[in-house]
């Protein structure tokens, strides 16, 4: 009996315990079945951005060499696959092809690569029907290339096709990454447009050429359209340029020298210099971008070399940074303005002539001026001095020391005192359809020197003839009546000796030839980068080397030399 229930006790213990058992072997595999559940969720739902974000991570902390691949993809460029690579300097491509006995030759031969810092934009490619904004069916990435043809610059696209989201993502943020590091490109432009300039075509030229450029490399472009002269000058004296980082000019010569005279003068006023007396000018804080859209657009073609709206939104977008020299402009110790040249005598009355005839269409309006004025033709009694330039000597001493003391004040003053028809003072080479090789084809955009060029009195025939030669490649310098000459500084000093009005009647004369004429108004003409100025006396000019930085490259780094010119 005792035996008989010890073995039922028996029975029924090891019947809980394999109940417990299996309880907790139940327990542990719904557990398990619950954490596998989760795992699984959480890739199929986030694989794609932990990876994204691994890469992200990845490639923030790691530097990579200029060879080592970044990431790798393959893509249909045209009609055939392409195996893609992209390091920190360039996109590589080779198509991918059956192998062959000559497979590692025909590679080579074949792999083609774009250079990330001719890249400006890249984009992520859809197709979208009619009146859609936004989504579409995803067809790869787009890459903007800027490419080069002598000085013409231009936008070349590379489609780069492959279906996969996860796939252009991960290649989108990897180049976006890659052209941001690019340190002088842009993001913010302040824009002045001139709806006046030329044939009333400047805002035209910005919205066909350059607005579409700057959208498709992410620039924010602050569009002014001036109203009236001088209102770039105010908005810059005042407005608040921190945020941007570029000034962008659409105009012509008139409104480049405005705007870069309202660059210079708001450096000034920041640094707290005294533009009443003779000082040393500060750089401008931001480089000028010109787009040109002028009559004559000498400042571009002397930058750009050629007057295309499109090259000079390149070289903007491109962040192509170039040094400038500039001249300031006084007049009995006070500031009048900045420059980058000047011509007094016939070119200052020339433009005065025009300027009072601005009822005639413009290019009827210089035709006409040009020629009264050479009808008129007389010459002007002034002193003139001036100190000439060491050439590298003092480009040197300007590179060392660009804030510091200015090289103008050193030198001896050398002084001519004559009837002259023409002095031109050029900082830059003012190329232009009529000077393809410049007004002033020896001197240079930043070499520390400004080009003194003095027409002395000749007869009206000779004088053509020096003026003809500007169109040619024969010197146009070279007469027994002119004198050329590498200056740092100058001063000019008309003597008021008769009076002759630029409008004498056809009837009317003068008394002589050789009698110097001044305005009615006691004051002398300037042409000041093709704005007039009323000067009553001296005039002093000196040079600034590099006081300006302008978008644009170094001609003599072109491909092609600058003799041809497309400015008309």
């Amino acid at each position: 009996m005792s035996w008989t229930r010890g073995r039922r006790i028996r029975k029924s213990c090891a019947r809980r315990n394999r109940c417990l058992l299996a309880g907790r072997e139940s327990e542990s595999r719904q557990k398990k079945k619950k954490t596998k559940q989760q795992q699984n969720a959480t890739l199929s739902v986030s694989a794609p951005q932990l990876c994204a974000d691994d890469a992200d991570k990845e490639r923030k902390e790691k530097k990579y060499r200029p060879d080592e691949p970044i990431v790798r993809g393959i893509f249909q460029i045209g009609k055939k696959s392409h195996n893609v690579v992209l390091t920190a300097t360039r996109v590589t491509w080779t198509p991918i092809q059956p192998e062959t006995p000559t497979a590692d030759h025909d590679v080579k031969r074949q792999e083609e690569y774009v250079e990330l810092k001719d890249v400006f934009a890249v984009k992520v490619k859809r197709r979208r029907s009619a009146g859609q904004q936004t989504g579409g069916t995803l067809l790869g990435i787009t890459l903007f290339q800027c490419k080069k043809k002598g000085l013409k610059l231009k936008e070349h696209a590379i489609h780069l096709n492959n279906l996969s989201e996860d796939h252009c993502e991960i290649w989108f943020k990897s180049l976006k990454e890659i052209l941001s590091g690019f340190k002088n490109r842009p993001k913010s432009l302040k824009v002045f447009v001139n709806p006046i300039s030329h044939k009333k075509e400047a805002y035209q030229i910005y919205l066909d050429e350059v607005a579409p450029l700057f959208k498709l490399a992410d620039i924010e472009a602050d569009v002014t359209i001036t109203k009236r002269k001088g209102h770039a000058l105010s908005i810059l004296k005042d407005c608040s340029l921190e945020e941007h980082d570029g000034v962008v000019c659409v105009g012509g010569d008139g409104s480049v020298a405005e705007v870069a005279h309202g660059l210079l003068l708001r450096a000034q006023m920041d640094a707290g210099r005294d533009t009443d007396s003779i000082f040393t000018p500060v750089q401008a804080a931001l480089p000028l971008g010109i787009i040109p859209a002028g009559s004559t657009n000498v400042v571009a073609c002397s930058v750009h070399g050629i007057r295309r709206g499109m090259t000079a939104a390149l070289h903007i977008i491109m962040g192509h940074h170039q040094p400038v020299d500039v001249c300031s402009f006084s007049s009995m110790g006070r500031l009048l303005r900045f420059g980058f040249s000047a011509m007094f005598g016939f070119g200052g009355r020339t433009l005065a002539l025009a300027e009072r005839h601005r009822w005639m269409p413009p290019s009827q309006r210089r035709e006409f001026a040009l020629i009264k004025t050479l009808a008129n033709l007389k010459p002007e009694d002034c002193e003139l001095s001036f100190i000439t330039s060491h050439g590298a000597e003092d480009q040197i001493k300007a590179e060392r020391s660009r804030d510091g003391e200015d090289i103008c004040e050193h030198g001896s003053w050398q002084t001519r005192q004559g009837l002259y028809l023409n002095i031109s003072i050029m900082a830059i080479p003012c190329l232009c359809s009529t000077a393809p090789r410049g007004l002033a084809p020896n001197t240079r955009l930043n070499n520390g020197s400004m080009a003194l060029i003095a027409v002395g009195n000749t007869s009206r025939s000779e004088f053509i003839k020096h003026l003809k030669r500007y169109n040619s490649t024969t010197n146009q310098f070279g007469f027994s009546f002119i004198e050329t000459q590498t200056v740092k500084a100058v001063k000019l000093r008309p003597h008021s000796q008769g009076r002759c009005a630029d409008d004498v009647s056809e009837n009317e004369e003068c008394n002589t030839k050789t009698m110097p004429i001044i305005s009615s108004e006691g004051t002398y003409p300037w042409n000041i980068d093709a704005d007039l100025l009323e000067v009553p006396s001296e005039l002093l000019i000196r040079v600034h080397p590099q006081l300006l930085t302008l978008f644009g490259a170094d001609m003599e780094e072109a491909e092609e030399a600058p003799v041809k010119c497309s400015c008309i």
